[in-house]
């Protein structure tokens, strides 16, 4: 027992004293994801994007079902052809940009399959999210863009809309609560630069 003790004690004292330099890990200085002012071609495409979805949004005030069909239509064309590689960003906020736009024409895609009015509108409801995401994602600075709540929405579930204009018309409940909402976020990305 005391020679093992007596070793330990050797063992341990090598190895303190062991003056060979340590390895040292250098940890790489992470610096957050760099973005631009968009160039025109990506804001012309957007632009379209942006504008369809509007249109998408006062046919479901309407509840023109046809118009609603037609611009879902115009939509997903305009999302499968938005010119995300020509965003000025790092390719994290391209690919981001890129998977969003390919939800959203997803998203077109159960919107169009849908039958009844109130499943179109829970499409749109996801549809606006997504689209929602994507602006944030892009910076889009080429409008204000409103984000609105709607609390009694499907049966007091909530749900949200984008709007180009500060005055409500709610495109969940138009008939009888057509100024139900209220205001949740402005996106106004026009000082980047």
């Amino acid at each position: 027992m005391k020679k093992l003790l007596f070793f330990a004690t050797i063992f341990f004292l090598i190895s303190c004293n062991n003056k060979e330099p340590k390895s040292t890990v250098v940890a790489g200085v992470l610096s957050p994801l760099s973005k631009n002012a968009n160039n025109n071609s990506f804001n012309q495409s957007f632009a379209k994007l942006l504008n369809d979805y509007y249109l998408l949004k006062d046919n479901f005030i309407k509840e023109n079902d046809t118009l609603i069909t037609f611009y879902a239509q115009q939509l997903k064309l305009d999302a499968d052809s938005l010119k995300v590689g020509e965003l000025h960003a790092d390719s994290a906020i391209v690919l981001t940009a890129k998977s969003s736009a390919e939800g959203i024409s997803g998203e077109l895609v159960g919107l169009l399959g849908e039958k009844g009015l109130e499943a179109k509108r829970k499409s749109l409801y996801t549809l606006s999210e997504e689209l929602y995401d994507l602006i944030r994602t892009v910076q889009y600075s080429q409008e204000v863009v409103y984000h609105y709540h709607c609390p009694m929405a499907f049966n007091e579930a909530g749900a949200n809309w984008l709007s180009n204009s500060f005055e409500i018309r709610n495109p969940y409940i138009p008939k009888k609560m057509l100024d139900c909402g209220e205001l949740i976020d402005s996106l106004d990305f026009s000082t980047i630069k």
